[in-house]
């Protein structure tokens, strides 16, 4: 517990409401939850102004307010605002508390009373043991911190948005679920200001502000990661059993059972945890969820379990290279330490395709996705905009778009709508009165300087041509497998995906593959990346967690206990 105080002129003058608890964020543990957690804990008394969670530093402890009064605050201590109120039986804090990164917000105590303290740790082990307490504060930080991104409260992220740096800085704090604020130096005026007050002169620019005080300027993905404790302390281990490389729904199935099972396992990528999948704003047809479930809850849940199980999570951690070395695969991080395993499971997933016209790059960095969540949602406003597209992806893209855009066009090359997308999307698209689907229809141009003002697309059957007033376009027209970085020794198919089991040719007659063994004995394909795979969420965790089964099997084979 920090030993800091807020200032008198930070806290309120009078007692504030407490919160209403949205959704679920701002539950109250009953006395018997109370009761068995004072068993793992301690109870202590607070005073006024008391900090008890500072932002930019990471939770050592988890907090359940007993009496009192604690209120959260954004901006401190720059600017410091309330956000938040919690009354008794509330606990604080949030994701990072699970996840380990540093904190977003301040907490601190308005009206003295007595919290409970446990070990941030032992919350880890509890909640992986208490399903009951563990599904009730996992749902509450998951809620409260989405409700953290959508207020824009977090770090600042200062320039332009024509900037590639800029526009990497932003995907990559989008994609990995950090609460963040934009200000564009072109339209906020709160962006001069802030550049004047930190001396930050516009060649440096794009900068993140962290905390309200410390300056990064242009940081690598990798700097930012350390920064906000997205990267686990430490360097990973030189050797381990299991390196699972990429952290889709495939990898991190891996990271889960390999981790579950015993093994040391280290899970890479290059980006954010869960591949594609996380770029879904909504995934409904997955077994378990009834109501559907966003891809980034589904991989911040994965991730947070194979986390307990003890799996090491490297992001940004991108593997560049791979070779055999004195009975080991080596694996080469990009710009950090090789890691050595037994065994590894290349779960890379696979990228977007990009459109074939002119001047695409140009509009790549302000109008062009090829996602569409939240983040990509809040940039086109109330704007009309245009999916290309025939298959699940598209097409939930479309309906998700369709709740704050007042017109989505939906572009495909065929006739027959349902002939690459499940029914269940199909029929809410026909129903939708924002949705217009083009058929038979490609893009052909993009209009505008730097911001797109509209598309220029072509009827493949007639040739005529029309002008759709748009201001952003989402892509989304197959994917190429990310195995460019492979040795020439694994095997790959005529479309560069990865080759497993009896579809491997001339394989060695004495180590014949397993179903999914690459042509590199101990190394196992899962997910997108694998030749033949069947690109749906749920046969890429299966083969993850089937990819750990065939790993021990190799070792028993090769005399690994």
């Amino acid at each position: 517990m920090s030993d800091d105080a807020l200032p008198g002129d930070a806290l309120p003058e009078e007692p504030p409401p407490e919160t209403a608890d949205l959704h679920g964020a701002y539950p109250r543990l009953s006395d018997a939850q109370i009761q068995s957690l004072e068993r793992f804990g301690e109870r202590r008394p607070t005073r006024r102004g008391e900090i008890l969670i500072r932002e930019g530093e990471r939770s050592t402890h988890f907090f359940v307010l007993l009496s009192g009064q604690a209120i959260v605050l954004s901006g401190y201590p720059r600017d410091p605002r309330v956000i938040r109120v919690h009354g008794p039986g509330r606990f604080l804090g949030e994701l990072s508390v699970l996840t380990g990164q540093v904190e977003f917000v301040t907490t601190a105590i308005n009206l003295p009373g007595e919290v409970l303290a446990l070990d941030a740790e032992r919350l880890r082990e509890l909640v992986g043991h208490d399903p009951e307490l563990g599904e009730l504060v996992l749902r509450a930080y998951l809620i409260r911190r989405s409700m953290l991104i959508g207020e824009g409260v977090g770090m600042h992220i200062i320039g332009s948005r024509y900037s590639p740096d800029t526009h990497r800085l932003r995907d990559f704090v989008a994609r990995n679920r950090l609460p963040h604020r934009f200000l564009d130096v072109e339209q906020d005026p709160d962006a001069e200001r802030l550049l004047r007050e930190m001396n930050v002169p516009p060649e440096d620019l794009p900068v993140v502000i962290l905390h309200g005080e410390e300056v990064l300027r242009n940081p690598s993905n990798a700097e930012l990661a350390v920064h906000v404790g997205l990267t686990a302390p430490g360097p990973p281990p030189d050797t381990c059993d299991l390196v699972v490389i990429g952290a889709g729904p495939a990898g991190l199935a891996a990271g889960v059972y390999g981790a579950s099972e015993g093994l040391t396992t280290v899970v890479l990528d290059g980006i954010a945890s869960g591949g594609q999948a996380a770029t879904s704003s909504r995934i409904e047809n997955y077994l378990g969820f009834p109501s559907g479930i966003s891809g980034a809850e589904l991989a911040e849940r994965a991730a947070i379990q194979a986390e307990k199980f003890g799996a090491r999570m490297t992001v940004p951690g991108e593997a560049s290279a791979l070779h055999r070395e004195n009975g080991h695969y080596v694996v080469r991080i990009d710009g950090g330490a090789d890691v050595a395993a037994r065994s590894v499971v290349l779960a890379m997933g696979a990228k977007y395709r990009k459109l074939d016209v002119p001047h695409l790059a140009e509009f790549e960095m302000t109008s062009v996705y090829y996602a569409a969540t939240n983040f990509e949602a809040s940039q086109c406003a109330t704007d009309p905009v245009a999916v290309v597209g025939g298959g699940n992806s598209a097409g939930q893209a479309a309906i998700f778009l369709s709740r704050q855009c007042p017109h989505v066009y939906l572009l495909i090359l065929h006739d027959d709508l349902g002939r690459d997308m499940s029914r269940y999307l199909v029929v809410q698209i026909e129903a939708n009165p924002r949705i217009e689907v083009l058929r038979h229809t490609r893009v052909r141009e993009l209009l505008g300087p730097n911001v797109l003002q509209g598309l220029i697309v072509e009827d493949t059957h007639t040739g005529a041509t029309r002008r759709l007033d748009v201001r952003a376009l989402f892509v989304f027209i197959g994917v190429d497998p990310c195995t460019q970085w492979l040795p020439d020794g694994v095997a790959l198919d005529a479309d560069g995906f990865v080759l497993t089991g009896d579809h491997i040719p001339n394989p060695q007659p004495d180590l014949r593959p397993m179903l999914l063994e690459s042509s590199w004995p101990g190394v196992f394909a899962a997910g997108d990346v694998r030749s033949g795979s069947i690109k749906r969420v749920a046969s890429a965790v299966g083969e993850g967690a089937m990819a750990v089964r065939l790993v021990h099997e190799r070792r028993s084979a090769q005399g690994y206990s």
